[in-house]
């Protein structure tokens, strides 16, 4: 299986095959602040997964909450944050789950950093839930 994740312009995309390794919810203030909204969901690829990645993009470097780097790959036209590279995990990339715009994307089996959880965003019923990050999309 082949998918699109893709910016909200369509200028910036990222081609991927397979499924992912892992699908993350993640309740961060810096993933809050990412996606403009109060969680992020994140789908964990190996690297060898891209099958292209086309259009222009700018990058944005962070220091994570374990202390690793990771740098975020977004469109400089529309500003959609599209994936990122994880420093601690070189052979894997994160992709924005919204950005494949499917709803039928594979749930997540995990939820993190659940301690900065907005108090009126339910659990997700049958996904191991963390206060803090437990192997999450973040280093």
């Amino acid at each position: 299986m082949e998918r699109t994740a893709m910016c909200c312009c369509g200028a910036f995309r990222l081609r991927v095959k397979g499924e992912p390794n892992r699908v993350v919810t993640c309740h961060c203030l810096q993933c809050q602040r990412r996606t403009g909204t109060v969680f992020g969901d994140n789908a964990v690829f190996p690297r060898n997964a891209i099958v292209a990645i086309e259009g222009e993009s700018r990058e944005f470097s962070r220091i994570g909450e374990r202390g690793g780097r990771l740098t975020f790959h977004f469109c400089p036209k529309c500003g959609s944050s599209l994936y990122w590279d994880i420093a601690a995990e070189p052979d894997l990339v994160g992709v924005a789950v919204g950005a494949f715009a499917d709803p039928g994307f594979k749930k997540p089996s995990r939820s993190v950093f659940g301690v900065t959880r907005h108090h009126w965003v339910p659990q997700i019923e049958g996904v191991e839930a963390y206060l803090a990050d437990q192997f999450g999309p973040h280093e």
